[in-house]
């Protein structure tokens, strides 16, 4: 059986939870990171080095960093359903992946420290603007990659929409002032009619 180290609310361990549960796999998750500590544990550094989250465990394959293990889960596991054989088409899916967990998430880390996760006291307004407004313009390039096909995977759901969709459930449901984005916000729709959507990602944020 899968193990899936890290906390449920974290973005990054959601990406793994949710395409397990779309693979319909067998794991088990346990709590480390956060409230919950133990990343400083000397054996779970022996396993990640980084003390982060997640880490996955299938038998003898240890893996950290959310994007690969999406990757691996999918290669492993879903050949012939969320894996993209054609290397061209994987590629443009993977793009929206590492974007995502570059580009997108530097300025969501902004917003979410300053709006949720500080207290007030220690909340910058200054960074939490720099924060949402970027994140605005990251949410408007998401938009325009749905002109062509209605996933950031193509012509059906896949590994390309797996951490844009978590950053997505924030986006939407946290921030009440967001630019009208019709392609991204049907895209979020199909995503809550997903089970493995709504029960990995559609959880409250911290």
């Amino acid at each position: 059986m899968l193990k899936i180290w890290g906390r449920t609310n974290s973005t990054n361990v959601k990406k793994v939870l949710w395409i397990a549960q779309e693979l319909d796999l067998e794991y088990e998750q346990l709590d480390i990171g956060g409230q919950f500590g133990g990343l400083d544990d000397p054996a779970y550094l022996t396993r990640n080095p980084n003390g982060l989250i997640p880490l996955l465990e299938d038998g003898e394959t240890v893996l950290w960093e959310s994007n690969v293990i999406t990757r691996y889960l999918a290669a492993a596991y879903g050949k012939n359903s969320l894996w993209i054989e054609d290397p061209a088409k994987r590629a443009q899916a993977e793009k929206w992946m590492d974007w995502a967990s570059t580009t997108l998430y530097s300025n969501f880390r902004d917003a979410i420290m300053h709006l949720i996760r500080l207290p007030e006291e220690k909340r910058n307004p200054a960074i939490l603007q720099r924060g949402l407004d970027g994140l605005s313009r990251s949410m408007q390039i998401a938009d325009s990659g749905l002109k062509d096909a209605p996933w950031f995977s193509g012509e059906s759901f896949g590994i390309g929409d797996i951490p844009i969709g978590c950053y997505a459930y924030a986006w939407f449901e946290f921030l009440t002032e967001r630019p009208p984005l019709p392609r991204l916000e049907d895209w979020y729709n199909r995503l809550q009619e997903r089970p493995a959507y709504r029960a990995a990602v559609i959880t409250p944020l911290t």
